[in-house]
């Protein structure tokens, strides 16, 4: 499944998915070498725009079930839960809520 452009029009790409052990979460990991151009408005944006156009369809098609979607779109690829001070990185957290992302802050 390709990833779709997003508003900015910064090409993004899928690093992976990571869904938690209880099922309750996935995480779409994604790189997006020009968000140190763009301000977070603007890359916050693209994330909901991610979880909407490429998260739920997956689900969809993939059968996968979730409360929560958490995207995260940085500079460079990082390895999984290591933080790496050179690299940006944001995060976001969704409910899914009738087939729609909606946007919770992240715990």
């Amino acid at each position: 499944m390709s990833v779709p452009a997003v508003p900015s029009g910064q090409p993004v790409a899928l690093q992976d998915i990571r869904p938690e052990a209880d099922g309750t979460r996935l995480r779409f990991r994604f790189v997006g070498a020009q968000i140190d151009e763009t301000d977070f408005e603007t890359t916050a944006e693209d994330m909901h725009h991610l979880c909407e156009f490429y998260a739920l369809p997956w689900m969809t098609r993939e059968g996968a079930q979730a409360e929560e979607i958490v995207i995260s779109l940085a500079a460079r690829e990082v390895p999984f839960g290591e933080a790496v001070p050179e690299v940006t990185q944001y995060f976001e957290a969704y409910r899914v809520e009738d087939g729609a992302c909606v946007w919770e802050l992240f715990q």
